[in-house]
């Protein structure tokens, strides 16, 4: 039996549900937008619908995936259908017995469109036969948050294979490289060294680029003494890692250790003290507190960190206004980070999995310390 789905089912039976529908909102290309159909069912495909039933669990594919969905996905029954849900939904819940009743779905797997379409295709069914869609909570969100030993397995692997680039490319980067070089350099390295490819396109940013986080790698030449910051992420296996460092290429001069020494004291003391049953506002506030007495609270304006599984960001969230509740198996990014605008910035980042009511960190990639 596959026990994600059963856990699934439970969860279905505590909020009243005799089936529920799994899919993603777009076609699932880059492997960014159908993790909880992968992690029910194992299927890698990029288009697919799952229906849960008490008794029954379908994968409903169109014929390009119907052999792939049988060998990855043999606990779930497969029921070939056209690419438009609106030509074969009704049939696959009469066929399931789900007749007159309580049907959910993710809101957040669905656009209007498909909403619409669902609407459509119910009210053409007789009134008596008509189920009753509804929207569900996160349910399989929430499974995922926990991780099972065998994820933790992989998502250490990426862990290691992104430390071993970010060794590799700060041991051969020189004054004059350009951003884009630093990112090719390691995405080269990661995919010769194990990785299927990158959690996100690799952020690099040099000197005055560094004050936006979520920066994008230019061919700008980088130059002697800035500081740079690198963010990346590889995925082995469909799993994720996440890491940031902020390096110098070069002598860094008095304020980037200043603003390093803040950044690394924040990071360390949040990942000494984070423990299950916080919520993700007080871990986050670990962080943001020793930032904020060093006078750069206003310069740290982003969340302590997220969730990492087969999405690199996903339940549950650190941030100020984040009510989720650490517990053991959750993992984690701790990456606190000030940013001063026409100066550049500062970020670190971990990954580290609840374990035993504390933060064991994941994470092997040096950092700077003095």
């Amino acid at each position: 039996m596959n026990r994600r789905v059963q856990r699934l089912r439970e969860r279905m039976a505590e909020v009243g549900l005799d089936g529920f529908l799994v899919g993603s909102p777009v076609e699932d290309t880059f492997h960014t937008h159908a993790a909880n159909r992968r992690y029910l069912s194992g299927f890698t495909g990029s288009m697919g619908w799952l229906l849960v039933t008490a008794g029954q669990a379908f994968i409903a594919v169109d014929f390009r995936y119907v052999e792939q969905a049988e060998r990855e996905a043999p606990d779930f029954t497969v029921y070939q259908a056209g690419r438009w849900l609106g030509t074969w939904l009704a049939e696959l819940l009469s066929e399931a017995g789900l007749q007159g009743k309580r049907v959910g779905f993710n809101p957040n797997e669905v656009t209007v469109g498909t909403y619409q379409q669902m609407k459509k295709t119910l009210e053409a069914m007789p009134p008596g036969e008509r189920p009753k869609l509804l929207a569900a909570p996160p349910l399989v969100e929430e499974l995922r948050a926990v991780k099972e030993p065998e994820e933790l397995d992989l998502l250490q692997r990426a862990v290691d294979v992104g430390d071993e680039a970010f060794v590799h490319v700060s041991e051969v980067i020189e004054p004059g490289w350009t951003e884009r070089q630093v990112a090719w350099e390691i995405e080269k390295y990661a995919r010769e060294h194990g990785a299927d490819g990158l959690s996100f396109e690799t952020i690099v940013a040099a000197g005055p680029w560094g004050a936006m986080p979520h920066a994008q790698p230019r061919d700008r030449r980088i130059e002697a003494g800035e500081p740079l910051v690198i963010d990346m992420g590889v995925r082995v296996d469909g799993y994720c890692s996440d890491l940031t460092r902020t390096i110098v290429v070069g002598e860094a001069d008095g304020q980037f250790q200043r603003i390093y020494d803040i950044v690394l004291t924040a990071q360390l003391t949040a990942e000494e003290l984070v423990k299950a049953g916080m919520s993700g506002e007080e871990a986050h506030m670990l962080a943001h507190n020793v930032i904020a007495e060093a006078g750069y609270g206003e310069n740290f304006g982003h969340g302590l960190g997220h969730g990492v599984g087969l999405l690199v960001h996903e339940s549950p969230s650190l941030a100020k206004t984040s009510k989720d509740v650490l517990k053991d198996g959750m993992v984690v990014t701790i990456e606190p980070g000030v940013y001063v605008s026409g100066w550049g910035g500062v970020r670190i980042e971990d990954m580290v999995v609840i374990e035993n009511g504390r933060a064991r960190v994941m994470t092997r990639a040096p950092k700077l310390t003095g």
